[in-house]
């Protein structure tokens, strides 16, 4: 099926397409036409002459549209579901966790919005003050340019749309080259509900042309972009003077107290560490161990990644399929062979069969290893041995990146601290930093990012505030 251009509401197709293989199977799965920058420019018009519309449809029939998109999913689930695998080689149970994820991400946006109006002040409170009608409104941003990954490639364009579109805004969406007919069918799904604004959502595909044409525009107020560090640097270069909202680069990492349930802990570590096949920005990449347990937990963490089933992404129960393209395969193979080189110890795993592979986990390491300090986007993850917290928080925070850490422990006052002393922009207690719940602020600190996502705070990405005062 070919993923079309949404220009405004006109659907636009085009003879010149490029072909989307399965990574699985390398089967045609979809195709797209490549957009240049007369494409990108034209839709940044008709959202920036769409936006006045936009901001004055009321907000029930905003509320409406979010609740029909969010139906229809609903209704298409399986069929989305399957275009997740199909494209980026999600194993099915996860893709359909996907897009039950994003259809609460949009009724969390429809809801959260009744809350977000402003609030009233009391001018009177200072001696330069004096009685009157105070307060402020949240009004829509205008244009907001939203740009999308492809390890979540429905639901994080959902924590862009919904939030954005139920405030008002118009949107300019470039999604992912590799999983364009996912975002076509959720697009569509928006610019055909009979409660949709005209114009207010675009779909473009495009790479550095778009890419850099859409950033550097006057028109947008908002970029809302996820995916690189080093792409997140060139937006805040180019981008101007606008509100920008980067969800970047992490590496994850908790830390196994010797009061913590040992098997427990490895059964969810082995699941933060390879979910999606580790291409997860809060994958578990590094877990700091207590030295005197620390070779017992390995046991235990070893045990449950060997249960885990690799292969095709279309069976129920495979729980790591395969890595989105061969230079990631490549990475993460080289990464290993190198750090065993340097004298770390492969525990398990290790193998590329195609762009499977195998989820992997690494012993004996050193803190200057690609491994470690580098974001590795595969299954693999390092356990490290330290002598007690202090030592791991230190080396938890030794990283440019603060996405999420985690700490496994029944000691309150460690509870205490580590929320106290990771830096980070989010702390999971007794469970994996990979955690994520769709209602709550999501986004880091240092490399990670600046901004958060998350219904309730994207919407505050995406409006302004005005201040009024009536006398």
């Amino acid at each position: 099926m070919n993923a079309n251009i949404f220009f405004g509401s006109q659907e636009v197709a085009r003879d010149e397409l490029i072909e989307i293989k399965n990574p699985y199977d390398f089967k045609v799965v979809s195709k797209y036409p490549l957009c240049d920058r007369d494409d990108a420019l034209k839709a940044l018009k008709i959202a920036n002459d769409a936006k006045k519309n936009a901001k004055n449809t009321p907000l029930f029939q905003r509320i409406q549209w979010l609740e029909d998109v969010a139906s229809k999913l609903e209704i298409q689930k399986e069929d989305i579901a399957q275009t997740i695998t199909d494209e980026v080689g999600k194993p099915i149970t996860f893709a359909r966790g996907e897009v039950q994820r994003a259809i609460e991400t949009i009724k969390l946006s429809a809801s959260i919005i009744l809350g977000k109006s402003g609030e009233l002040f009391n001018t009177d409170a200072t001696p330069s003050g004096k009685k009157s009608l105070s307060f402020y409104k949240r009004e829509p941003v205008g244009v907001v340019v939203a740009i999308t990954p492809f390890n979540f490639p429905l639901n994080l364009v959902a924590h862009k749309l919904a939030p954005a579109l139920v405030c008002g805004n118009t949107v300019v969406l470039k999604p992912t080259p590799e999983a364009p007919l996912t975002a076509y069918k959720f697009a569509k799904l928006f610019i055909e509900s009979p409660y949709s604004t005209p114009d207010a959502l675009s779909l473009i595909y495009g790479d550095v042309e778009v890419g850099s044409t859409i950033v550097q525009s006057d028109i947008p107020r908002v970029i809302s972009f996820t995916g690189s560090v080093q792409v997140g640097h060139i937006i805040t270069k180019t981008a101007g003077i606008k509100k920008i909202a980067l969800e970047l680069g992490g590496n994850a990492a908790t830390y196994i107290e010797s009061s913590a349930n040992f098997q427990d802990s490895a059964k969810k570590c082995a699941i933060g560490a390879f979910i999606n096949s580790g291409q997860v920005c809060i994958s578990l990449q590094r877990i700091y161990v207590d030295k005197d347990v620390a070779e017992e937990f390995s046991s235990y963490l070893t045990e449950e990644t060997k249960k885990l089933k690799v292969g095709s992404p279309y069976e129920d129960d495979t729980f790591l399929g395969p890595l989105i393209d061969d230079e990631s395969a490549l990475r993460a193979k080289n990464w290993v062979e190198i750090a065993i080189a340097e004298g770390a110890e492969l525990l398990c795993g290790g193998e590329k069969k195609g762009r499977i592979f195998t989820p992997t986990v690494m012993g004996k390491v050193k803190d200057d290893m690609n491994i470690v300090c580098e974001e590795v986007f595969a299954p693999i993850v390092s356990i490290i041995a330290v002598e007690n917290f202090d030592q791991a928080v230190e080396k938890i925070n030794n990283s440019p990146y603060g996405l999420q850490f985690s700490i496994f422990t029944n000691d309150l006052s460690l509870v205490r601290r580590a929320i106290d002393e990771f830096e980070c922009g989010g702390v999971v207690i007794n469970d994996i930093p990979t955690l994520r719940f769709d209602i709550q602020p999501y986004g880091g600190v240092k490399l990670s990012g600046v901004g958060r996502e998350g219904a309730g705070f994207a919407i505050e990405e995406f409006t302004e505030i005005k201040s009024v005062v009536i006398l």
